[in-house]
């Protein structure tokens, strides 16, 4: 693999570095230690790891999303093929992997990598990757490496020189064995190091899974995988089966709507996606937003309200099916640029998009209460459920976040049921299995609403022959167990 990235193409970053950030931006002609300029002739680093650098320092500098900001990175090189998957492997688990390659650095480094320069730091952070995790060669790693940190940090190649050496002479396993505790005296912290989540994250995901530690380690496991892309066959407009042949997938497990992609590229690129007949999605959010239309309602079941739209990937769903049933579907979404997506997700499909809070039902003349038969409510969470396809999450979220969290989660379920008639019935959903987000929300929420609601059993409102759903009435889903994003569904029925 290194062959394919040697140090002597053409470097282009294709996007100009950023002047302000604490640490970086700065760029100086000389090694401060060394006193050298940077070896003429020799780029400071192939173009596939520049952009992985690029990639992770915005991550880190900007609280950017790798996924948004790789795409503009790679689009801006002109990186396509071998190239942008290099790019997108060294970015995604280096990202993943980042809590222990921050204890290597620090124990190769002797110090704190708060105590490093940040774009040396986030340089070395991507150079012990490829060290530990990829088959890069040792010699290219560190050579790549610093040769990096001399164009991003010039004052630090000597340093990045002694560290990605000093790592280097030890393999994964060994390092692991010397920074993690015994298993047997902190369990959680042992799978933290070996597993590369945050101990708070691994302690939720072990509740939800009734303490079961053998199992977390299986989900943490599947949670460093690369996710397959999931498409989403919109009904009426495209048959899984046929657009399984026509991208070169493999229709999903359980979902009626879902293909596997099986290959690399941009799915962005596929005339399917193009010309609206599929959309990218992971199966769980096919399977929660589909369970919400299979709940039997009494009566009327015309008007169908997505109270948390943004993007649109369930209101596209959503609204494919409304045009085949008849039925209309009002899409509220706060965030301006949000609500934009979901327009554009939507063009053709008997959907209204608001841009406002959901939480003003009764308030607003096109919300009110009692005026929707279905109601699905899609709530902002932590997003711990979709770590494999989100990667910089499981460091940037924090225990803080939860409060304010729940609190919004609650006020929207709150609105939801008000906004349901009697008979009908609202899904709330979550890409977050920790108990606070779900089981805690929807008691708490279905209490404070001030309207009688039944829990309907969600496990029948899902395809048969789905294994592991829990004793109900609420649904669980996994990575490990059903190959999907992590997501929580509740579906309740409004009784008065």
């Amino acid at each position: 693999m290194s062959s394919e990235h040697r140090a002597d193409r053409p470097h282009n970053t294709g996007r100009p570095r950023r002047p302000g950030g604490p640490g970086y931006g700065r760029t100086q002609d000389r090694d401060a230690r060394t006193g050298r300029a940077p070896r003429a002739g020799r780029p400071p680093s192939d173009p596939a790891r520049q952009a992985a650098y690029e990639a992770i320092a915005a991550v880190h500098r900007d609280d950017a999303y790798a996924n948004l900001v790789l795409a503009d990175i790679l689009r801006g090189m002109g990186l396509q093929g071998r190239d942008a998957a290099f790019a997108t492997e060294l970015t995604y688990g280096t990202l993943r992997a980042l809590g222990t390659l921050d204890l290597i650095i620090a124990s190769a480094a002797d110090r704190d990598v708060a105590r490093i320069d940040p774009p040396a730091r986030d340089a070395l952070r991507l150079g012990a990757y490829q060290l530990l995790f990829t088959r890069v060669p040792a010699h290219a790693a560190v050579n790549q490496t610093v040769d990096l940190v001399r164009s991003v940090a010039p004052g630090a190649a000597g340093f990045a020189n002694a560290v990605m050496r000093g790592i280097s002479e030890t393999g994964l396993d060994d390092w692991l064995t010397r920074l993690a505790p015994a298993y047997e005296q902190d369990p959680v912290g042992n799978l933290a190091v070996v597993h590369n989540h945050p101990e708070w994250v691994i302690r939720s995901f072990a509740e939800s899974l009734g303490g079961d530690l053998e199992d977390t380690a299986r989900l943490l496991i599947e949670d460093n995988q690369p996710p397959v892309v999931h498409l989403c066959a919109r009904p009426g407009r495209a048959d899984a089966v046929e657009l399984a042949d026509e991208v070169g997938g493999v229709p999903g497990a359980f979902s009626p709507y879902s293909v596997y992609l099986n290959h690399g590229g941009s799915p962005a690129e596929l005339a399917a996606i193009r010309d609206g007949r599929a959309h990218v999605q992971d199966e769980g959010s096919q399977l929660v937003a589909a369970a919400l239309l299979a709940a039997p309602v009494e009566g009327r079941d015309a008007r169908w309200l997505d109270l948390c739209a943004g993007p649109g990937g369930k209101t596209g769903l959503i609204g494919s099916i409304a045009a085949q049933r008849g039925a209309e579907v009002t899409a509220v979404e706060v965030a301006d640029h949000r609500a934009r997506l979901v327009e554009q997700a939507t063009t053709g499909l008997p959907v209204t998009v608001l841009p406002t809070d959901g939480r003003t039902v009764g308030r607003d003349p096109d919300l009110p209460e009692e005026g929707f038969d279905r109601v699905l409510v899609d709530a902002p969470c932590t997003g711990l459920g979709s770590l494999r396809r989100r990667p910089e999450s499981r460091w940037r979220r924090k225990p803080a976040d939860l409060p304010p969290l729940t609190r919004l989660q609650r006020e929207l379920l709150v609105a939801a049921l008000r906004a349901v008639r009697p008979g009908g019935v609202v899904a709330y959903v979550t890409c977050s299995p920790h108990m606070v987000e779900t089981q805690v929300t929807v008691s708490e929420g279905a209490r404070r609403s001030g309207v009688d609601v039944d829990f309907v059993d969600a496990r029948p409102l899902l395809p048969p022959g789905m294994p592991k759903l829990g004793p109900g009435p609420t649904v669980q889903l996994w990575p490990h167990r059903h190959g999907t994003d992590a997501m929580f569904l509740a579906v309740l029925r409004r009784t008065s």
